[in-house]
């Protein structure tokens, strides 16, 4: 019993974390957490500390990730018992990196020191990297989102979001040190000036100012079980064209992901019409929707209306690349397809766009996109905006999660990206989380989730590039390196001397 204490105890710090992330939003839970993954493993042998950092961080992703199921239940298909058992599958899978991380480092470094301080955050920033990239990727519940609202933000425009998370862990280490018997000031002195550090960069303005622009979002909050059926189309129409209508002030109006219900092939008479009353108004429309260009290719599109010259395939859109599996394609699609209902869900076979698409252009302004999922993914988002981009613009339709946590999660996400780059971002959904926000990914406007409306606001676009947009992940990169070097440096050297001694 005494040896299953830790394990549980790391399973129960694991499953703190998750209220350090939105909607609960209380940060230092994030340090708690990493402290109690640290008390689980550092003074235990490479595989008890395998088998407590997997336990750590199933308690981590199994409630932090349980509003998955309600896309497999409610839209699925599946049973509750069989949605469960596939969430915990998922956690069990991720759970993996974490416990590879601790047995490295148990395994590699004696000193508990250099173990705590350079291998082990390093360690575990290399595997959320690799779970946020292995057969496509799932970087989602990286601790440094849990920032946002707290003193580390100002790093993630210098080192990115897992900037944040390497201080994180090398703050729990710190603190790790000093609880022990012999405790060790130095390392504890060491994070608490790179936390003054990063409070001093959180006051630096990066980027400047450019113009102004007077946005309209709309949120429809039509449901998703209702939304593909024959019949609802013309309502799909109604409610996001009724909702513009009257908002002749705006120059650019957002509608969100996949806001109308069939092809823009079918519904190209309209779009024209769209466009020319876009055109005649003075004002730019973006919108999501669903493209089949060719036989064969279906692409999650946002397009843009009002320049009165609308046709079929014109230029200025964007195809969706990173695609969500089983949601947007399965994989082993014949294998899986027949095995039950949410193998085979609605829009489950999307093309992938390629990369290097050009920002959208509305109201002579320019925004670089993301779809939905696709904001989880900060390499790609950096990759898509350009340096004359003025604002990022990501549509999503998170009405698949229901009354859950996973769009809350969804809109932390997308704000860090705001952070990392310097560009306000505008968020439109179907039925929140709509809002608005500005350079430092601080919310400026934003709409109750579950109800139809808009959204007013006037952003003010920006330009410059902050030092992430610029360089992009290799000052991590080199940081950790230097990390692990150091460390097998120090190992080295200590095990000269030991050797000395004893000759």
């Amino acid at each position: 019993m005494r040896t299953l204490l830790p394990t549980f105890g790391a399973l129960l710090s694991g499953a703190l974390g998750v209220l350090a992330f939105s909607p609960f939003d209380l940060w230092p839970l994030a340090l708690v957490s990493l402290f109690g993954l640290y008390l689980a493993t550092q003074n235990a042998s490479p595989t008890l500390a395998a088998k407590r950092g997997f336990a750590w961080a199933l308690g981590l992703f199994l409630p932090g990730l349980w509003w998955i199921h309600v896309s497999m239940t409610l839209f699925g298909g599946l049973p509750l018992p069989a949605a469960f058992f596939l969430v915990a599958l998922l956690a069990a899978y991720l759970s993996l990196y974490t416990a590879a991380a601790c047995w490295l480092s148990q395994r590699l470094v004696p000193s508990p020191a250099l173990r705590a301080l350079l291998v082990l955050p390093a360690l575990l920033v290399v595997a959320d990297w690799l779970r946020g990239w292995v057969m496509t990727g799932f970087p989602w519940l990286w601790f440094g989102y849990s920032q946002l609202e707290g003193p580390l933000a100002g790093l993630a425009p210098v080192l990115g979001v897992q900037g944040i998370s390497w201080l994180l862990c090398f703050s729990a280490g710190a603190l790790w040190l000093l609880g022990r018997r012999r405790p060790l000031w130095g390392p504890g002195l060491i994070a608490l000036t790179l936390w003054t550090a990063v409070l001093g960069l959180g006051q630096i303005q990066w980027v400047s100012p450019t113009q102004s622009s007077r946005f309209v979002l709309v949120q429809g909050n039509i449901e998703q079980s209702l939304k593909w059926i024959p019949g609802q189309l013309e309502l799909s129409l109604e409610r996001h064209l009724g909702l513009t209508l009257p908002e002749q002030d705006a120059e650019v109006v957002i509608w969100p992901e996949s806001a109308l219900p069939s092809s823009e092939q079918q519904l190209a008479p309209w779009l024209a019409q769209v466009d020319q009353l876009m055109q005649e108004r003075g004002q730019s429309l973006l919108t999501g929707i669903v493209s089949r260009p060719a036989e064969g290719e279906v692409y999650n599109a946002v397009i843009g209306l009002g320049s009165g010259a609308y046709a079929d395939g014109h230029g200025n859109r964007y195809y969706k690349q990173q695609l969500v599996p089983i949601g947007e394609f399965v994989p082993f699609g014949n294998l899986l397809r027949p095995l039950a209902p949410f193998f085979d869900l609605p829009m489950s076979s999307f093309s992938r766009g390629e990369a290097g698409q050009p920002d959208l252009d509305a109201a002579g302004r320019r925004f670089s996109v993301a779809i939905c999922y696709e904001v989880a993914f900060p390499g790609l988002v950096r990759e898509n905006m350009k340096p004359d981009t003025d604002y990022l613009l990501t549509l999503s339709n998170d009405t698949w999660f229901g009354q859950s946590i996973g769009p809350w999660q969804h809109q932390q996400i997308a704000r860090m990206r705001a952070l990392e780059l310097g560009r306000p971002l505008i968020r439109a959904t179907n039925n929140g989380v709509t809002l608005v926000t500005d350079e430092k990914g601080r919310v400026t406007a934003s709409l109750p989730q579950f109800e139809p409306g808009v959204l007013r606001a006037e952003v003010t676009g920006m330009t410059g590039l902050t030092p992430y947009a610029r360089f992009g992940h290799t000052p991590l990169l080199l940081l950790l390196t230097a990390s692990l070097l150091g460390a097998a440096w120090f190992s080295r050297r200590r095990s000269l001397q030991f050797r000395t001694l004893i000759r």
